[in-house]
């Protein structure tokens, strides 16, 4: 390796650099762009890939025409020759993270090898993690900057990989960040960093939430600009080091804001840490009004991304105006429909159970679709708080015992129904149960608290069920 070329990866078709192979572990959308990517750099590259089927086998094809071998199969340790592992989200625990560390190999993640294949002049970053709200925040961020002139992409764990993101004439990248990412990436030293939010998540891969808070934290460590979430205390811990340092410090809050900080006055999102004189000026940047769908957790979303933009130089007006250019994902608090008076909302996207709580909070009388792959997580202290609103609960998936559990604890008097079955067909079954537990005036929602896996292919899967299950009966069978 070399200064100029910190990769140790050749860039005019020599033999990868320092002479050996580079190790992609994972064949997704990431591994596959970093494979790529360093194929075109005159690296030897073997991708590892522990599940077979359809679509990795399309993307190994493709591959195998650039010159990189792809092994299927779970791998016991690294490959003979390795010099670098570019890993896609292996838990350090995998036996090829293990054999790579005892070996002395150096493992980085897609994002840190996007990082260090950046050209000269290269875009900006202004990068996000957090346990909840991240894709949410980096559209809106992207919105913002675009809205103000800037050629802006949001990358990362959202959608682009980084690895090839960087290799575009892009003015500024929005960047989303997973813990899985920050763990491996050394070197990131984006112009803003935002840690959004911290609760107990991929606790099976970390091992506890002191570990996975830190390397949520690694996202400040070289940052310009650091901001974080003044309401939740993981983010006031990770940025309290930073508070006097090099780095600028802002908060952002659903209360009135202090100086040098984003929060929110009446019904109006207010800047009081890029003015001229925070002391004594603020800044009107938009207003309840221009946030969809309107809740307070996305509120908060709202003024994350506000704060990053004006951490950036975008003005108030073009604030405002990404706002209301941006188009929220599915599967996000999406009204599916009314039905004798009861709404059905899907929010599938809450696979965690910090997610589901800001879902559960946007309504007062809900009968609640719950349950999945809880990844290690407790839900006690969500069935506390939510106790008050539940009207009813419809469990399914993997860990619907572990709710209703809680729900007995917490919430003895709410009616609860299990529905059994790991098949995806038992979607119509729950929302037959939750419209029989539900009364006009209620909101039947989908705010599962845990993963998909169990039983469809990923969160959008398990929120299209729902809302097909809703459609058919309001609408009865296609053909009738």
């Amino acid at each position: 390796m070399t200064a100029a070329d910190p990769t140790g990866i050749g860039g005019d078709g020599g033999d990868g650099g320092a002479g050996g192979t580079v190790v992609v572990a994972g064949l997704g959308v990431s591994g596959t762009a970093a494979a790529r990517v360093l194929a075109g750099r005159g690296a030897k590259v073997v991708v590892l890939e522990g599940r077979d089927g359809e679509q990795a086998r399309a993307a190994a094809a493709e591959l195998a025409g650039l010159g990189v071998e792809v092994r299927f199969g779970e791998p016991a340790g690294v490959p003979a020759g390795a010099s670098l592992v570019v890993t896609t989200g292996w838990p350090p625990h995998h036996p090829v993270m293990a054999a790579a560390a005892a070996a002395g190999i150096e493992v980085i993640s897609e994002v840190e090898l996007g990082w260090r294949l950046r050209p000269a002049g290269a875009a900006p970053w202004l990068a996000l993690t957090g346990t909840n709200g991240k894709t949410t925040v980096v559209r809106m961020l992207a919105a913002m900057l675009s809205a103000a002139g800037h050629r802006a992409l949001a990358a990362g764990n959202v959608g682009t990989p980084v690895v090839e993101a960087v290799g575009e004439p892009w003015d500024v990248l929005a960047v989303e960040l997973s813990s899985f990412q920050l763990h491996r990436s050394p070197s990131l030293a984006p112009h803003t960093a935002a840690v959004l939010n911290v609760a107990p998540d991929h606790l099976d891969w970390h091992g506890s939430l002191e570990a996975y808070a830190r390397d949520k934290g690694r996202i400040f460590e070289r940052a310009g600009t650091v901001v974080w979430n003044a309401d939740d205390e993981w983010p006031a811990r990770l940025a309290e080091p930073y508070a006097g340092g090099a780095a600028r410090v802002v908060g952002f809050t659903l209360d009135v804001p202090r100086p040098g900080q984003v929060g929110v006055v009446e019904d109006l999102l207010v800047d009081r840490a890029f003015t001229a004189d925070p002391e004594r000026e603020a800044a009107e940047l938009a207003g309840f009004a221009d946030i969809r769908p309107f809740a307070p957790h996305n509120v908060a979303n709202a003024l994350a991304a506000a704060t990053m933009a004006r951490s950036y130089g975008v003005p108030p007006e073009a604030v405002r105006r990404g706002l209301a250019d941006f188009v929220p994902d599915p599967h996000r608090i999406a009204h599916v429909a009314t039905v004798g008076g009861v709404d059905y909302v899907d929010d599938s996207k809450a696979t965690n159970p910090h997610a589901a709580a800001a879902s559960l909070a946007a309504y007062s009388s809900i009968v609640w679709v719950a349950g999945g792959q809880l990844k290690g997580a407790d839900v006690d202290d969500l069935v506390r708080r939510a106790a008050p609103r539940l009207r009813g609960a419809v469990l399914l998936g993997a860990d619907r015992e572990r709710i209703r559990r809680a729900l007995a604890r917490h919430a003895e008097n709410v009616p609860v129904v299990e529905v059994a079955g790991q098949d995806t067909g038992v979607m119509d079954r729950v929302v037959t149960e939750a419209a029989r537990l539900a009364t006009p005036g209620d909101t039947v929602l989908l705010a599962p608290a845990g993963a998909s896996l169990d039983m469809f292919p990923n969160y959008g899967a398990r929120g299209t069920a729902f809302a097909e299950a809703v459609l058919r009966r309001l609408h009865g069978p296609r053909g009738s």
